[in-house]
């Protein structure tokens, strides 16, 4: 099964991808003593960062591109230590610090508190992010990007089990070492060795979701904080509040894409209605709006396993972030899982002396399959949650976690223990068993799990702000 050569080892790590993840893959690698190509379907270089790239930079192939965006406490205590020059080129950019616990005001937080600085971020938005990596990768000598280079085969050798050495771009065979899998929600790679029987095992779930979303520049250039959590539910919907560069912000209203009384929310006077009635009021007032609604649907959490019952279905290629796992985007999850691959990819590499593929698949297990796990329990009990409320009817579950994560999300926003065991967890820092289990923290969360009351507008209150204004005659 072992079909690692002295040559394959020569050859260059490639890198399907140049979004987030497949960049931060790369650098990684190489920083390690790598030779990578990043091989990228969209054409045409990146622009300078900062609002060059978000006005300019067009990303066919990533459909969130221009969509809101959250880089958790967990990616960026990742790129601190294995990227150092990223924050601060982000912040050159614009980016602005930011802390995901404070984003709430003292009220909540009862202030700085030591500790609160692992809640530590940067506001970015994604094109201007990606801008920067891409910078970044241009000044390191062993990663090549070509872009306009569109995968559409694998150069396979074949046996019971097939090893991948290569990728076709046309006519074009790159040969490779290891082929990274960083493509995306919509990798065409399952496709490719579907045609040779070396699929992956796919499982898709539906994750249910519309995002409304809309952008904002705030009047005074400064980065909104003290208003409000990053994402806050209310019964048949979610808002996520977003701050980025330059003084910019997100707002971005989820909903079921079921949910046909909320369909309506594509009107930006709709939109502004239901808007003033969640935790996004505070922050629209601060701000003006750079855009009309954009809406986002048909999003699904999808898992891609390689290694079934210990047994690869195929060697020479390893899938990471979105190609591997693409989970619910209202978390903000992505980019930090693809991280937390990222190095597990690269430590395997230090180590392997044949193919990595059950290698790596062993570490996914152990440091990434808990934050996913933990990730899709969340989405379901949610998704769930909300079409019991647009029902007008209490969620019934006989999971008590989810009894203690929804008096956690109602304590958090009164008791600072409560607010900073809930920011942990949102910030991919702590797993909810973990955070859930201090002693502190229990107590405090006791009165909560008696108290069932949701807070925020009622479902009648949305339908009614929902509906077609009466037309005055």
């Amino acid at each position: 099964m072992d079909h690692h050569t002295d040559q394959d080892s020569r050859r260059p790590v490639v890198v399907i991808g140049s979004g987030l993840t497949g960049l931060t893959t790369a650098l990684l690698l190489a920083r390690a003593g790598r030779r990578v190509t990043v091989l990228e379907r969209d054409a045409g270089a990146p622009p300078g960062p900062g609002e060059d790239a978000w006005a300019g930079w067009l990303r066919p192939g990533v459909n969130q591109f221009r969509h809101p965006h959250l880089m958790l406490p967990r990616w960026y205590r990742t790129v601190c230590d294995e990227l150092p020059e990223l924050p601060a080129m982000l912040l050159e950019a614009g980016g602005r610090p930011m802390n995901l616990l404070h984003l709430q005001g003292t009220a909540v937080t009862h202030g700085w508190q030591p500790g609160d600085e692992e809640l530590d971020t940067v506001a970015v938005r994604r094109p201007v992010l990606e801008a920067c990596l891409a910078r970044l990768a241009e000044s390191e000598p062993r990663v090549t990007v070509r872009r306009g280079s569109r995968v559409d085969g694998l150069v396979l050798d074949g046996g019971e089990v097939p090893h991948v050495r290569g990728l076709r771009l046309g006519d074009e065979a790159v040969m490779a070492g290891l082929v990274v899998d960083c493509a995306g929600r919509r990798t065409p790679v399952p496709g490719l060795l579907t045609t040779v029987g070396a699929a992956p095992v796919e499982l898709h779930e539906p994750a249910g979701l519309v995002y409304w979303s809309r952008h904002f520049r705030t009047r005074d250039g400064r980065t909104p904080s003290g208003l409000g959590a990053a994402l806050t539910h209310h019964g048949s919907l979610s808002a996520l509040t977003l701050p980025g560069d330059d003084g910019t912000f997100s707002v971005a209203l989820a909903t079921r894409a079921d949910d046909a009384q909320l369909r309506s929310l594509r009107h930006v006077a709709v939109w502004d209605r239901v808007a003033a009635h969640t935790a996004a009021a505070p922050w629209i007032d601060r701000g003006e709006p750079t855009s009309d609604v954009v809406p986002i649907a048909g999003i699904e959490d999808v898992s891609r396993r390689y290694v079934v019952d210990g047994i690869p279905v195929v060697t020479g290629l390893v899938a990471v972030g979105d190609s591997a796992v693409a989970t619910n985007p209202s978390l903000g999850r992505g980019a930090s899982l693809g991280a937390l691959q990222a190095v597990a990819l690269r430590d395997v590499l230090a180590g392997a002396t044949g193919d990595v593929v059950a290698a790596f698949a062993a570490a996914w297990t152990d440091r990434v399959q808990p934050w996913v796990d933990a990730t899709t329990w969340f989405d379901r009990h949610r998704l769930a949650e909300m079409g019991a409320a647009a029902r007008g009817e209490p969620y019934r579950t006989d999971d008590i976690g989810w009894a203690m994560s929804g008096a956690l999300r109602r304590g958090a926003a009164v008791d600072p223990v409560l607010a900073r065991a809930s920011s942990r967890i949102g910030g991919l820092l702590a797993l909810p068993p973990d955070a859930l289990a201090d002693p502190a923290t229990g107590r405090r969360l006791e009165p909560w799990l008696a108290d069932r009351l949701s807070s925020g507008p009622s479902r009648a209150d949305l339908v009614a702000a929902a509906s077609p204004a009466p037309v005055r005659t």
